[in-house]
């Protein structure tokens, strides 16, 4: 009875191997459209500029003008 248990114990472990074989293989694309539509959103905010970042690039823009042709 005891090598029967023994045995009982690497067919358990191969079930649980296969179940979760087949859940971490499962198709996960369900979710992908929303999340890319959330990342383009986050691409489009972070391309605006802030209202005192156009005036800052400016700036600095001058000052590297004014190095550039002394």
């Amino acid at each position: 009875m005891a090598s029967l248990a023994w045995l009982l114990i690497p067919l358990f472990a191969a079930i649980g191997a296969a179940i979760w074989g087949s859940w971490a293989a499962r198709d996960r694309t369900a979710g992908d459209i929303s999340e890319l539509a959330g990342y383009a959103r986050f691409r489009e905010a972070m391309g605006q500029n802030e209202p005192g970042a156009a005036k800052a690039g400016a700036d600095a823009q001058r000052k590297k003008d004014t190095v550039d042709s002394v």
